[in-house]
C-alpha cells in the first residue's frame, strides 16, 4: 500500500452568507477535503443552518463579530481552532472562493512535494457574473499572488499582523511563498448590487486608505472595467 494522502483541513470566516455563495464552495470544499472548520463571525441569518447540513463541516460561532473591529483576532481564533484538528496542510480560504477544479488532480502532488511549506495561488476577481474576471487595474491575477496552502508544523508558533482590516489570511513570518500554479475564482464582485455596498464598507472603516490604497477603493466602482473570460 502507498502512503496516506496529506491531511487537509480548510479553514473559513463566514457572517450572512447564506443566500451568496457558502453552500456552492462548501460542496465543493467536501469534494478534496478532509475537513472544514467554519468560524462564524456572528451572523444573524440562515448561515449556521447551512453550515451544519455539510457532514465535513467543523462549526463553530461567535455570538458578536469581529471582522471590521479586529480581524486579526478573528483570523488568530480560526487558525487555532484549524490547527487543533491536527491537519498536515491547511487551506485558507473564503466563503466566496472556490479553487479550480484542475487542483483536485494535482492535490496529492502539491501536498507530498516537501520543497515548499507555503503555496500561493492567482486569485480571479469574478466581475459582474460568473463567467468573466477583472484584468485590469490591481485586480489583474498576473499582478499578484495569495498564499492560500500552508505546511502546518506542530509545535509551530504562529503570529498575525495586528491591524483590524486586511491582515492577511495566514500568519505573517512563515515561509516565502512559492507559486504552485494553481487559480482561485473569487465571486465578491461577481453581483453588481454588491459592488456599492463593499465599497461603503471599505471607506467606512480604512477611510485614509492606512491598508488598501484608497485609489484601489473606488476603482469597485468603476464602469468601464476590463474583464476577461474564464475558461478551466
Amino acid at each position: 500500500m502507498g502512503s496516506p494522502d496529506p491531511v487537509l483541513i480548510a479553514g473559513m470566516i463566514v457572517r450572512n452568507e447564506a443566500d451568496r455563495y457558502l453552500a456552492m464552495v462548501l460542496g465543493d470544499l467536501e469534494t478534496y477535503c478532509d475537513r472544514i472548520v467554519v468560524l462564524d463571525d456572528g451572523s444573524t441569518d440562515a448561515t449556521p443552518d447551512v453550515c451544519r447540513s455539510f457532514a465535513k463541516v467543523i462549526f463553530h460561532r461567535r455570538e458578536t463579530s469581529l471582522f471590521w473591529q479586529n480581524e486579526s483576532v478573528l483570523r488568530t481564533q480560526l487558525w487555532n481552532l484549524v490547527v487543533a484538528g491536527q491537519p498536515d496542510w491547511i487551506l485558507a480560504i473564503d466563503a466566496d472562493e472556490m479553487l479550480e477544479p484542475r487542483f483536485r488532480q494535482e492535490k496529492r502532488r502539491l501536498l507530498t512535494q516537501t520543497a515548499h511549506d507555503v503555496l500561493a495561488m492567482r486569485l480571479y476577481e469574478f466581475w459582474n457574473s460568473m463567467t468573466h474576471y477583472r484584468v485590469d487595474k490591481l485586480w489583474n491575477p498576473a499582478g499578484r499572488l495569495t498564499p492560500m496552502l500552508v505546511r502546518h508544523r506542530p509545535g509551530a508558533h504562529y503570529r498575525w499582523r495586528n491591524q483590524p482590516l486586511h491582515c492577511g489570511r495566514i500568519p505573517a513570518g512563515l515561509a516565502e511563498p512559492y507559486y504552485c500554479g494553481q487559480r482561485c475564482k473569487h465571486f465578491g464582485y461577481a453581483r453588481p448590487d454588491d459592488h456599492r455596498r463593499k465599497y461603503e464598507m471599505y471607506t467606512l472603516h480604512d477611510p485614509q486608505g492606512r491598508f488598501t490604497p484608497l485609489s484601489h477603493y473606488q476603482s469597485i466602482l468603476d464602469q468601464d472595467a476590463v474583464v476577461a473570460e474564464w475558461r478551466d
